[in-house]
């Protein structure tokens, strides 16, 4: 019997604990994959906030993506990188300037939808509520 390991001798890249986990179809396997990816796309809070402020308006220039969120470019770009890749955002270069849109309005509906499940989940838990009532809106879209 394979033992299962966990903590810092767990590998991402061992096959037979997704196996181990829940066992998929050849035919579902490859969803549940790029789903996953998706959800590691959005898997830091930076990332969170730059899609939150791209939903905001048709599209935001890296100035002031790099104004909103307070990163170092270097740090701002390796995060939209990884959006790019997840193609979550595209960009736009216009003269000296890049212009990053949602590659999906759905992304902001999501996002939305994320906000208020959130809430929701945290409702009994006041201290932290009131922390996430207090995030910046979310405007133009509705969960």
């Amino acid at each position: 019997m394979a033992v299962r390991r966990t903590g810092l001798n767990a590998s991402p890249d061992d096959s037979w604990n997704d196996e181990f986990i829940m066992s998929l179809s050849s035919e579902q396997r490859p969803l549940y994959e790029v789903k996953a990816g998706l959800f590691k796309g959005l898997a830091h809070p930076f990332r969170i906030r730059i899609l939150e402020l791209l939903s905001e308006s048709d599209e935001v220039s890296v100035a002031a993506l790099l104004e909103e969120t307070g990163l170092e470019a270097s740090h701002l770009s390796q995060h939209l990188a990884v959006l790019r890749r997840h193609r979550l955002v595209e960009s736009e270069r216009r003269a000296s300037n890049v212009y990053y849109r949602l590659a999906n309005r759905r992304t902001a509906e999501m996002l939305a939808v994320a906000r208020a499940l959130l809430i929701e989940i945290l409702e009994s838990d006041g201290e932290r509520l009131d922390h996430v009532k207090r995030l910046p809106e979310l405007r133009g879209v509705e969960a």
